[in-house]
């Protein structure tokens, strides 16, 4: 037993920093907004991760203020913003008020170096982030995208052969997620080798897991799991590496964002370089579980809703009859899908990818009459407005003619984030939902065995079953 002493003093020692942190950041501020800031060093981190988050927002926007109210989540004092004022201040707001904010274990597990206390000037040892690489790249601009079109549903037919077609059942959550992550290696890592994809998917899940747990890094606990992974994906990305680099230098010709950014990092030199690597796993793991999530649960609705499914199909076919079997989608064949977009908007109302974001203030700000200190958290609990009366009358039911027309108010749905933190993504996004779903519906018909299946799933929704479905060939 005696190994449990250690264990006990990092524990002890983690609360205390947690707890003197606390303290120093609360003291002498006055005018907070109402709330509570939960049990000394524990604040009200256990209700927020497994209370499901959109139920810890609703109840105190119930109890305190439907626009701002004050907790202790993940060691730190945090304010909560909600509603479209909360949102056009998230918006608008960086750098100004706002910046840019990590838990301490998504810092840890990407390697993101602490921040300048100058807001303005970045830290000398931070490389461009993940998005900051990509458009750098140009990579995930429209013009960009529309290039990789045909690959895009090569890839996308591919996988419905193998994984889809031919089968009676299967379980969508994991197709999903196999899809997505195919699509990244591809274009992000010029990965092709389905057996290592696959292991990959287990490792981004674990990675995902870690990023809103507990910074505490003890065998058994989801951070610990989570650092395991991180580092087995960065050691897959080195090897990748160093087969580019080697490849390069006798002269191939490379087009994936890694070998992109090899080069444009070293200045033409090929040498091993870890932040490219740091980089592109970042990158990876943004446009993973959130167009994971988005695709499974539109697939769910669908399924469940035969005259959605058959408005989709109608647009879909029609579509593929006016550009021949011979061409390829494009930019305005995209444009043209505007019910199936809708819907993916629509699910993504219904069952947001992820709760909300964090952020921190750069200076001490008055907002709806309070004070918010410099320094502290706000968790930006962007879909607060998802399931509002007052913005989408009957918020339950699935009606993706809501986003028809001019769609919602502004501020009131903001799955992208706006303004300066627009995610870069976007497009990438719409392009895999839209050319996936465009397939899916011309090559399939789907029966949801499971209509009440429960969701799980601590920061973003998981089918708790993988959200099976039996197939039926068109």
């Amino acid at each position: 037993m005696d190994f449990l002493q250690p264990l006990l003093l990092v524990f002890v020692i983690f609360l205390a920093s947690c707890y003197f942190v606390h303290q120093r950041k609360i003291v002498g501020t006055k005018n907070l907004p109402p709330g509570s800031l939960g049990w000394p060093l524990l604040g009200e981190t256990h209700q927020f991760l497994f209370n499901k988050v959109e139920n810890f927002v609703g109840q105190r926007m119930k109890k305190y203020s439907s626009k701002v109210f004050k907790t202790n989540i993940l060691g730190e004092p945090t304010v909560v913003f909600s509603g479209p004022d909360g949102n056009k201040l998230i918006c608008t707001g960086e750098p100004k008020l706002v910046r840019f904010s990590y838990t301490e274990s998504q810092r840890s597990l990407f390697d993101i170096p602490l921040p300048s206390n100058d807001s303005s000037v970045p830290p000398k040892n931070l490389k461009l982030g993940p998005a900051g690489a990509a458009r750098l790249m140009g990579f995930l601009k429209p013009d960009s995208l529309v290039r990789y079109t045909g690959e895009i549903e090569s890839i996308t037919n591919h996988h419905f052969r193998t994984h889809w077609e031919g089968k009676e059942e299967v379980k969508a959550y994991q197709l999903t997620k196999t899809f997505v992550l195919t699509l990244s290696c591809h274009f992000f890592l010029g990965l092709n080798k389905p057996d290592c994809i696959a292991k990959l998917v287990s490792k981004f899940d674990d990675l995902h897991f870690g990023i809103h747990s507990l910074h505490l890094n003890i065998p058994g606990t989801t951070y610990n799991r989570a650092s395991k992974a991180a580092a087995a994906i960065r050691k897959e990305v080195r090897i990748i590496m160093q087969e580019k680099i080697a490849a390069m230098s006798k002269g191939a010709a490379m087009t994936d964002l890694l070998s992109q950014m090899i080069v444009a990092e070293q200045g033409g030199k090929f040498e091993p370089h870890f932040g490219v690597c740091n980089t592109i796993v970042g990158l990876m793991s943004a446009s993973y579980k959130s167009v994971v999530n988005a695709l499974t649960f539109m697939i769910k609705h669908i399924g469940e809703k035969q005259d959605v499914y058959q408005k989709i199909l109608f647009e879909q076919t029609e579509l593929a009859a006016s550009r021949g079997t011979s061409m390829e989608l494009d930019w305005e064949n995209l444009q043209k899908m505007k019910y199936t977009w809708a819907v993916a908007m629509e699910t993504m109302r219904i069952t947001p990818p992820t709760p909300g974001a964090f952020r921190q203030a750069t200076t001490s700000f008055n907002y709806g009459g309070y004070t918010i200190p410099k320094g502290w958290k706000i968790f930006w609990a962007f879909n607060a407005t998802n399931k509002s009366p007052e913005y989408f009358p009957e918020p339950e039911k699935f009606d993706p003619s809501r986003f028809e027309g001019n769609g919602p108010a502004p501020y009131t749905f903001v799955p992208f984030g706006g303004g300066p933190r627009t995610c870069p993504g976007k497009e990438y996004t719409r392009f895999l939902i839209l050319i996936f779903i465009h397939n899916l519906v011309r090559k399939l018909k789907w029966e949801v065995l499971f209509p009440n299946e429960e969701i799980s799933g601590i920061f973003m929704p998981i089918p708790a079953k993988g959200l099976p479905i039996r197939l039926q060939p068109l």
